[in-house]
C-alpha cells in the first residue's frame, strides 16, 4: 500500500502552505503552547493526540471561543463513552455562528440558490435579524432550554434561521427532508418529542413541485407534543389551520439573546440511517460541536471570511448541518435546494460556478456519474475560484481523483474526506499543507488518535484493519436519545475494543501517514480469512460503461461454504451476455485478485440505498441469508422499496 503511488497527485505550493490557517496555528501553539514548531502536520497531528487537553484548549484560544463562565479544566474524564470536555464552561453555538455580523454586517451570510441556479443573498445582519426575531417568538411560545425543535424543510435559508434560533434559545434542533416519507420522519420525531415543528408545504425537485400538506397533517396527528406548527409556503400555499406564519415570527427587529448554557448542554440531534430497526436518535452538544466544527473548517477545510462554501446535501444528512456551520468561521455558505443532476448532470459545476464557490463539497457517487456522463467541468465552466472539491458518502474511487485532475484543474486540492453522522465531523480527510495521492484521504485529523486495529487490538500500518478511534473526541454523542442506561450507545461503538471507538469501516493507515477507506466492516466480504472491501469491487466494475451501478454480498453458508453475489445495474441498452460477464471478471481478476471475483453475476432492476444514498448492503444480506423483509430493512430508511422485492424474491428462490 504505502509504494503503490509514489508520486503524488498534487502538491501545495511553498506559498499556498505558508498561507494556510493550520501554519499559522501551528506557529503560533508553538509559542503558546509547546506544539512542534518543526516536522509540519505530522509533528502537528502527534503532539495534538499525545496532549490532547492542551490542543484542544489550543483550538478554543485561537477561534476566541466565548465562555460566559469559564471551565475548570479541558478533560473532566477521559474515559469512553462518557469523556467530560470543558466542565463548567457556558456558550452558546449559536452566538459564534453569528459573530461575522458585527464586521460585516452587508456581506452575504447565506447564498441561496434554487432550480433555477440563480443566486439570492441575505446578509449577516438580516440572518442576524431573523434569528434575534424567531428565538424571541420561541421563548413567547414557552420554548424552554432542552425542548427539541423540528424542522421538515429543504435545504432553504429558513431551515438555518430556525437552526440557529432554536439554539439561540437552548433548545435541541432535529430535521428531516421533506422527501422522508411521513413513516421514516415519525420513526425519528416521535423518539425526541418535538414542542415545535417547522413545515414547508412542499419543495421543488427535479422541475416539479411535490405537495407535502397531507404528510404535514400526518405528522401534526403523530406527534403529540406539538404546541405550535410553523408553515413555510415554499409553494404558495395558506397556512392549515392552528398553524402559525412563518413571516409573522421572523419581521420584527431583535437582536438575539443567546441562552448561555453549559458545553454539554445538547445542541441537536442526529439520526443513523436506520436501515436495520429504528434509527439511533444522535445527541451531540453545543459545546462539542463548536470546537470540533471550528477546528475541521478552520484549520482542514482552511475556511475563512473570504470563502465560498458548498456543499450538495440535504436537512437530512449531517453535511447539511455542518455546512451551517460554516458560519462559524466567517464563511459565506451556500444552500442549494434541488436535484444534484437538474436540468442535466453539470448542475451542481454551475452552482458552484455561479456562487463563486472556493470549497465545493459533493458525494464521490456525484463525481463518477459526471465522469460517467463526460462532463467537462473546467471546459463548461468557470471554476477559477474553487480551490478545493471534496468528496464523502463513500470513498472515492482512483478514477475519481484522475478524473477531477484532469478535467477540473491540475492544481486541484482533492480532498476524499470520511467521518460520520455518529460524530458529525470528519475521522480523516483535508489537510491543505499535505500531498494528495491517488485513491487515499490525506491524513488523519487534528486530535483524532485515528488506527487500524487487528480483531486481537494491534495496531497496523499497510494493512486493512478496523477504524478506531483511542482517545475521545468533543463532537462524540453525549449520549442517545431514550437510552436511559447508555447500551444502545455502548454496543454501538465500544462492545469489540472495552474504551475503544469502533466505526464499523475498514481503513489500512499507510507508512506516509495517510488513509484508505474499504468500506463498511459489518458487511465485509471475507473469504478464506481474508477481508476485503466492498468498495474496491464498486470502484473496478463500475468503470465499465455497461456498469451503472453494482452491490456485492458475501454471505456464510450453512455448510461453511462463502457465497459472494455480485449484482450489477446495467446501463440503458446493456445487456448481461457472456461477454459481459467475462469482462466483469477479468477486469476484477486483473485490477483486484482472483480472491475478489464473485461467485455469481447478477443483473438487478436497480441497488437500494438509504435516503442520504448509501447502498444498503447489510440489510440485502440479512434478506438473502433468510430474515423476513420487514425484520432485515426498516422500509422507511429505503429509498425505492420496491426494489427489495428482487432481492426478496431471490432468497425465496435461493432457499
Amino acid at each position: 500500500m504505502s509504494t503503490s503511488n509514489p508520486s503524488p497527485l498534487w502538491q501545495p505550493t511553498g506559498e499556498r502552505i505558508a498561507q494556510a490557517q493550520i501554519t499559522k496555528f501551528q506557529t503560533w501553539a508553538a509559542e503558546q503552547h509547546g506544539a512542534p514548531s518543526e516536522g509540519g502536520y505530522a509533528a502537528l497531528h502527534r503532539w495534538s493526540v499525545e496532549e490532547l487537553d492542551t490542543f484542544w484548549k489550543a483550538v478554543t484560544e485561537w477561534f476566541d471561543v466565548r465562555f460566559s463562565t469559564p471551565y475548570a479544566r479541558v478533560l473532566g474524564d477521559r474515559s469512553m463513552p462518557g469523556a467530560e470536555w470543558f466542565p463548567g464552561a457556558t456558550l452558546n453555538y449559536a452566538e459564534h455562528a453569528l459573530r461575522a455580523a458585527d464586521t460585516r454586517s452587508d456581506e452575504p451570510a447565506l447564498l441561496y440558490v434554487d432550480e433555477t441556479h440563480e443566486a439570492t443573498p441575505i446578509s449577516w445582519s438580516e440572518l442576524r435579524r431573523q434569528v434575534g426575531s424567531l428565538a424571541a417568538e420561541l421563548r413567547a411560545l414557552g420554548v424552554r432550554p432542552g425542548d427539541r425543535v423540528s424542522g421538515y424543510l429543504p435545504n432553504i435559508p429558513q431551515a438555518v434561521v430556525a437552526l440557529l434560533a432554536t439554539a439561540a434559545v437552548g433548545g435541541v434542533w432535529t430535521s428531516c427532508a421533506p422527501d422522508f416519507g411521513a413513516r421514516s420522519v415519525l420513526d425519528r420525531f416521535q423518539q425526541v418529542e418535538p414542542v415545535v415543528l417547522f413545515t414547508v408545504d412542499g419543495y421543488r425537485y427535479g422541475g416539479k413541485d411535490h405537495d407535502r400538506r397531507d404528510t404535514v397533517a400526518e405528522l401534526r396527528r403523530e406527534l403529540p407534543t406539538l404546541r405550535a406548527v410553523v408553515h413555510i409556503p415554499l409553494l404558495g400555499t395558506e397556512a392549515p389551520q392552528g398553524a402559525l406564519e412563518w413571516s409573522a415570527l421572523t419581521s420584527a427587529d431583535v437582536k438575539p439573546v443567546f441562552e448561555q448554557v453549559p458545553f454539554d448542554h445538547p445542541l441537536w440531534v442526529l439520526y443513523s440511517s436506520g436501515t436495520t430497526g429504528l434509527p439511533k436518535a444522535i445527541v451531540q452538544s453545543q459545546g462539542g460541536i463548536l470546537v470540533e466544527h471550528l477546528k475541521q473548517l478552520g484549520l482542514h477545510c482552511d475556511l475563512g471570511p473570504e470563502d465560498r462554501f458548498f456543499w450538495y446535501t440535504s436537512t437530512g444528512w449531517m453535511m447539511w448541518n455542518f455546512l451551517v456551520s460554516g458560519l462559524l468561521t466567517g464563511t459565506t455558505i451556500v444552500l442549494y435546494d434541488g436535484s444534484p443532476g437538474y436540468p442535466d448532470t453539470g448542475a451542481q459545476w454551475r452552482i458552484a460556478e455561479r456562487t463563486g464557490a472556493t470549497l465545493f463539497g459533493t458525494s464521490a457517487a456525484y463525481v463518477m456519474a459526471c465522469r460517467k456522463a463526460g462532463v467537462r467541468p473546467s471546459h463548461d465552466f468557470d471554476l477559477a475560484r474553487v480551490q478545493c472539491v471534496a468528496t464523502t458518502g463513500s470513498p472515492l474511487p482512483p478514477d475519481g481523483f484522475r478524473y477531477l485532475h484532469d478535467e477540473v484543474r491540475a492544481d486541484l486540492w482533492i480532498a476524499s474526506v470520511s467521518g460520520g453522522t455518529d460524530v458529525c465531523s470528519c475521522f480523516a480527510g483535508a489537510v491543505p499543507t499535505l500531498p494528495v495521492y491517488i485513491g487515499e484521504l490525506q491524513a488523519p485529523g487534528l486530535g483524532t488518535d485515528l488506527q487500524s486495529w487487528d480483531p486481537s487490538g494491534k495496531p497496523l500500518i499497510d494493512e486493512v484493519g478496523e477504524l478506531v478511534v483511542t482517545n475521545p473526541m468533543p463532537s462524540m454523542p453525549i449520549r442517545f436519545w431514550n437510552d436511559p442506561d447508555g447500551s444502545r450507545y455502548h454496543d454501538s461503538y465500544f462492545d469489540t475494543y472495552p474504551g475503544v471507538w469502533r466505526h464499523g469501516d475498514w481503513i489500512t493507515v499507510t507508512s506516509r501517514g495517510s488513509v484508505v477507506i474499504h468500506g463498511r466492516s459489518d458487511s465485509t466480504l471475507n473469504r478464506q480469512g481474508v477481508r476485503m472491501g466492498s468498495a474496491d469491487i464498486y470502484e473496478a466494475v463500475e468503470r465499465l460503461p455497461e456498469i451503472k451501478e453494482s452491490l456485492v454480498i458475501g454471505i456464510e453458508q450453512p455448510d461453511g461454504g462463502y457465497w459472494m453475489p455480485l449484482f450489477v445495474h446495467l446501463a440503458p441498452g446493456a445487456a448481461l451476455d457472456e461477454a459481459l460477464l467475462t469482462r466483469i471478471k477479468q477486469t476484477i481478476r486483473e485490477q483486484l485478485s482472483p480472491r475478489h471475483v464473485p461467485d455469481e453475476v447478477i443483473a438487478v432492476p436497480g441497488v437500494p440505498h438509504t435516503l442520504t444514498g448509501k447502498r444498503i448492503e447489510v440489510p440485502i444480506k440479512r434478506l438473502l441469508q433468510g430474515t423476513a423483509l420487514e425484520k432485515a430493512v426498516n422500509l422507511g430508511s429505503v429509498d425505492n422499496v420496491e426494489l427489495l422485492r428482487f432481492y426478496e424474491d431471490l432468497a425465496r428462490k435461493r432457499a
